[in-house]
């Protein structure tokens, strides 16, 4: 987290859903950096905004007002064939539910990234850095929920992303197994320096990061950094 300048600065976010007395106010003037290399915690109860604040720094939205900065450049101005590029070269998502294609191996699922990308890693070696190298030739079906999910990571940084954007990646798991998939991406973090930013309402998850942000109503209420992090393997809930 040595860089002068943040990979993504957000300002003044605002996103309205809807308009007059039934508009819904999701982000309501959000500031926000997040580091190379660190990893973000973002916490709050459902509908506090994180989601939508997510999908905004990772170009799947655009916000009502205010905007994002990729390394300086607006982020919230670029064309949409920039940003296709920014989200297919400099950013890895992981979602709640793992989005694999059933009729294909991990080590498929993987590649499907690796064909697109500039400088992606080999799809055995993004499994490996998740542990999960010897399931290559499995089908998602053969896989349990935590094996799956880490195949979706491994998908996701394939192709050495700059930002990597996790949405709940833990909420359809019980703590053993999710426990290992925050072990997967605390090792992503640290071996590939991607710049984390982990969403959760499970205040247990905290711990693990550089950084913790708490948001509620859209705002947030709370910046905290971690004197120490704890270890993903020694975290329960």
């Amino acid at each position: 987290m040595s860089d002068a300048q943040p990979v993504l600065a957000v300002r003044e976010l605002t996103k309205v859903y809807g308009e007059g007395p039934t508009a819904v106010h999701a982000l309501a003037g959000v500031d926000l950096d997040l580091e190379a290399g660190e990893l973000m915690v973002l916490l709050g109860p459902s509908g506090s905004g994180k989601s939508t604040l997510l999908n905004i720094m990772g170009g799947l939205d655009s916000p009502t007002a205010g905007e994002v900065r990729f390394r300086g450049e607006t982020l919230t101005a670029f064309s949409e064939g920039a940003l296709t590029r920014y989200r297919r070269e400099a950013v890895g998502f992981v979602f709640q539910f793992y989005n694999l294609i059933a009729s294909l191996t991990a080590e498929e699922n993987v590649a499907l990234v690796t064909e697109i990308a500039e400088r992606p890693m080999k799809p055995r070696e993004a499994l490996a850095l998740v542990g999960l190298e010897k399931r290559a030739h499995h089908f998602p079906a053969e896989l349990s929920g935590g094996e799956q999910q880490r195949v979706a990571i491994a998908r996701a940084i394939a192709k050495r992303p700059e930002i990597l954007l996790c949405d709940e990646p833990t909420g359809a798991l019980d703590s053993h197994t999710g426990v290992l998939v925050l072990e997967a991406i605390e090792r992503v973090n640290a071996e590939l320096g991607s710049a984390t930013a982990v969403i959760t309402h499970n205040v247990g998850i905290a711990a693990m990061a550089n950084r913790v942000v708490s948001m509620a109503d859209g705002r947030i209420v709370e910046t905290r950094v971690n004197a120490e992090r704890v270890r993903a393997e020694a975290l329960s809930w």
